[in-house]
């Protein structure tokens, strides 16, 4: 492909609106042209790299024995009913009615239509197992889209399912998908680490997310620095520093004029934040909550709607607690009547709490949970942060940042039961389906990629998913030397299987070389006087910067080993 003809633009800087690097990469190199706020378009150079991102996963799904299906991303509203999720998913759900008003939603997923597929021809233990995967468009109505590629609204998405006749063999199928995810991150060149993780909206008993670490990411990890327990903030456990040990005492109320948070109230009374009680204020699927945490701590929102077994939990707007009768920053379970009260298992453990008086500037010492108030729910919806204690031994869990680049799930049956995915086993029973679900995004892998392969020039693309084998750098073509060996590195590159870039634009060497640096092919070629005069043509590896002088003809022979 010769750029005269390439429809691509190259951008010195990039725009301002861009703060991730792989942002503003794409934009600088062209690969992408934004739309909308989480809609882009792909130029014909970004389209060749999610190609073949597309091809690896093609590959190492086939490899692991699955089967590709296309599914529609145009969807009755009925099976999302039957399944629960037209409620769970309501916030990312784009909606939609036909001609003849029956009502469709637009898929983010794809559980509920591969689980209609299976039910049409699974029918007996012969059928299993079997994993059915796709590569199809995806649509999420998402309320802050960011990162350019990172969080979008449209998006491709590999999306594959087991179907497996019990927990044992779909222990089988997930192993599977878990390897092929391994190969697929390392063919890309994106270092991942596997991650404990919430099920979400997909549901489901374990799930998996594989973690790329980064600066930039919107995933907040967990991990151990001794056991290498390694958990997302929504799910990671963690040792709760013990209560201060004492025996119940009478309650008794204490004027706290001014001191409406928790830092303040344990300056003020002289104690330590984890002597107290904190309140919480949140709306779960449209009800007001009371949430009781020990006031060291913060909730866990996924925790806790999962606890409450919520759809959408939300912290209260001011006037949802003033509506509620609360007094904020001085709440108390104590004597609270009309609003269901749930508390941490760290607040039940503890004694002689101070909590609120439900009364500005007033709060009750010796607060014992069973004695003085109760909860319609004790649950653990404490968040883990950097410093805590690992649950699973001694060490310090510490954070870092990462992007999710694909998640595993074991689903078990709440699909098959939901659509009637079943099959009739060797004793002629009829038994559901066990099932996994296993999602790798396109355009995040395309982000991260970048995120994990660039420098100050631009990007570096591994092998497998640059756009080009090869950038050929042309100049002075009016000279006769340079454009019969550019044409004779053309055809050779060509029988050779190697797809080539060249640049023929008349522009300036510096322009050309800073433009290959920002495209970044693993491997440039200089063809021009210069190079020729010193018996061949310049090899440049993007990676390493290493350069020689090759002879013409042992071009791509040299290429082999680079």
């Amino acid at each position: 492909m010769r750029m005269s003809r390439m429809m691509l633009k190259t951008l010195r800087e990039a725009p301002a609106e861009a703060e991730l690097p792989s942002h503003k990469l794409l934009l600088r190199a062209g690969l992408v042209v934004p739309v909308a706020a989480g809609i882009y378009s792909y130029t014909p150079l970004g389209w060749r790299v999610h190609r073949k991102i597309e091809e690896i996963i093609r590959q190492e799904m086939d490899r692991s024995g699955a089967q590709e299906v296309h599914l529609p991303a145009l969807q009755p509203r009925e099976p999302w009913v039957q399944s629960g999720r037209d409620a769970s998913m309501d916030a990312v759900l784009f909606r939609l009615n036909d001609r003849r008003e029956r009502a469709f939603v637009l898929g983010p997923t794809h559980e509920e239509m591969v689980s209609l597929l299976a039910a049409r021809h699974i029918q007996s233990y012969r059928d299993l197992p079997v994993t059915l995967y796709q590569i199809q468009t995806k649509f999420r109505d998402e309320a802050r889209p960011r990162g350019g590629l990172i969080r979008v609204r449209e998006f491709a998405m590999m999306d594959a399912y087991s179907f497996d006749s019990d927990w044992e063999a779909l222990d089988q199928s997930y192993q599977l998908a878990y390897d092929a995810y391994f190969r697929i991150f390392e063919r890309g060149g994106v270092p991942v680490i596997p991650v404990e993780a919430d099920s979400g909206a997909i549901g489901g008993k374990d799930s998996q997310e594989f973690i790329f670490l980064t600066e930039s990411g919107e995933d907040t990890i967990l991990l151990c620095d001794s056991c290498g327990y390694a958990a997302n903030a929504e799910k990671a456990e963690f040792r709760i520093p013990p209560a201060v040990a004492s025996e119940p005492l009478a309650m008794e109320r204490v004027h706290t004029p001014g001191q409406k948070t928790i830092a303040e109230l344990a300056k003020f009374l002289n104690i330590e934040e984890r002597q107290t009680a904190k309140a919480v204020f949140v709306m779960a699927d449209g009800k007001p909550v009371f949430v009781v945490i020990r006031g060291d701590l913060e909730v866990n929102e996924v925790k806790l709607t999962n606890a409450l077994k919520a759809t959408n939990v939300r912290p209260m707007e001011d006037r949802e607690v003033e509506a509620a009768g609360l007094v904020a920053g001085s709440a108390s379970p104590v004597g609270i009547s009309g609003i269901q009260v749930v508390a941490d298992q760290s607040v039940v453990d503890a004694t002689n709490l101070v909590a609120g008086a439900n009364e500005v500037d007033w709060h009750l010492r010796n607060v014992n949970y069973g004695r003085d108030w109760t909860a319609a729910l004790v649950a653990d919806f404490s968040l883990a942060r950097d410093g805590d204690r690992c649950a699973r031994c001694s060490g310090t869990l510490h954070e870092q940042r990462g992007i999710e680049m694909g998640h595993v799930f074991k689903l078990g049956t709440m699909y098959a039961e939901a659509l009637d995915v079943r099959f009739l086993d060797q004793a002629g029973q009829r038994n559901e389906t066990v099932m996994g679900c296993y999602g790798i995004g396109v355009e995040r892998m395309l982000a991260a990629v970048i995120e994990a392969n660039h420098d100050k020039d631009g990007i570096i693309w591994p092998k497998d998913v640059a756009p080009f084998d090869v950038h050929i750098v042309a100049l002075d073509l009016e000279e006769l030397a340079v454009e019969r060996t550019l044409t004779q590195l053309e055809e050779d590159c060509e029988k050779a299987g190697l797809s080539v870039l060249i640049d023929d634009r008349d522009d300036s060497p510096g322009i050309k070389f800073k433009d290959a640096d920002l495209l970044g092919m693993p491997v440039r070629l200089t063809v021009g006087p210069r190079a020729l005069a010193k018996g061949g043509v310049e090899l440049r590896v993007r990676r390493t910067g290493e350069m020689e002088i090759v002879p013409a003809d042992q071009v791509v022979a040299r290429l082999k080993d680079v």
